[in-house]
């Protein structure tokens, strides 16, 4: 495989971004091409079967272009398993980081929030990782259901998303954890509003780092990690592109990246 293809980049809508600012520190000379299907977000509230659908159409169309690796930059889709986001494509799948290693250095007390979509912690993906890692943690999860449409509609400073993250952090206070991982890729973008609410005594934890480390391993691994020339990004959108392009702002430099608007 040539590797000056492209890695791409998938989300159900703006959260990715997070983790593609991440990718662009850890491997500068990439080419990237992001999709996100703002059109039809949030995902988290959908069946496993039409998310599953959703998937095969992104990673349908990212083949298409080349890709040389994918980087499903969602914690929604990474808990579908990276065979049913592989679907038969012969790219290697990159998916989110629990956070594991990281929660674990940090908790004092063993007791871990987790801050997801609905349907990331139905599947108790993250519980059963940490557990597996030290039998004695304890996680406790919060389905954050208001956060996404806040977030896709830049409502960074309004009064219901102070309420909604003073809600969702209260349910963790209770239980007294220690460490919160933010385990939906929309979260960073309110990273500080969630910290405030915690206060200081609570570490926060996001994975996109550590995915990124992954992404970079697997690509050196097979040869195909690019150590020259100048990285490039496409950033390609289903939904509003205006409204895209304001939300990408927030994580990168608007003026080193291409837009598009796509259908799938």
């Amino acid at each position: 495989m040539d590797k000056n293809r492209p890695i791409g980049v998938i989300d159900s809508g703006v959260g990715g971004l997070s983790v593609l600012r991440a990718l662009q520190k850890a491997m500068p000379h990439e080419k990237f091409l992001y999709l996100g299907d703002t059109a039809r977000a949030p995902y988290g509230t959908r069946s496993r079967e039409t998310i599953t659908a959703f998937v095969a159409e992104m990673t349908d169309w990212l083949e298409q272009k080349g890709i040389k690796q994918l980087v499903a930059a969602c914690n929604t889709i990474t808990v579908l398993g990276t065979s049913a986001i592989r679907g038969g494509h012969t790219f290697p799948v990159i998916g989110m980081s629990r956070g594991v290693e990281e929660v674990l250095q940090a908790t004092k007390n063993k007791k871990i929030g987790l801050m997801a979509t609905d349907f990331t912690v139905s599947t108790g993906a993250h519980r059963k990782e940490i557990q597996k890692a030290d039998p004695s943690a304890e996680v406790f999860g919060v389905g954050c259901t208001k956060f996404v449409p806040l977030i896709e509609t830049a409502q960074f400073g309004s009064p219901a998303l102070w309420e909604a993250v003073r809600e969702y952090a209260e349910v963790l206070k209770e239980k007294k954890a220690d460490t919160v991982i933010l385990g939906c890729t929309h979260y960073p973008f309110v990273r500080e509003q969630i910290e405030e609410a915690f206060g200081s005594g609570v570490t926060i934890i996001d994975p996109a780092e550590a995915t990124a480390k992954l992404a970079k391993e697997e690509l050196e691994r097979q040869g195909l990690l690019q150590t020259e020339g100048s990285g490039r990004c496409d950033i390609c959108f289903t939904g509003d592109m205006e409204l895209g392009k304001r939300l990408a702002a927030r994580m990168l430099d608007p003026a080193a990246c291409e837009f598009k608007q796509v259908k799938l």
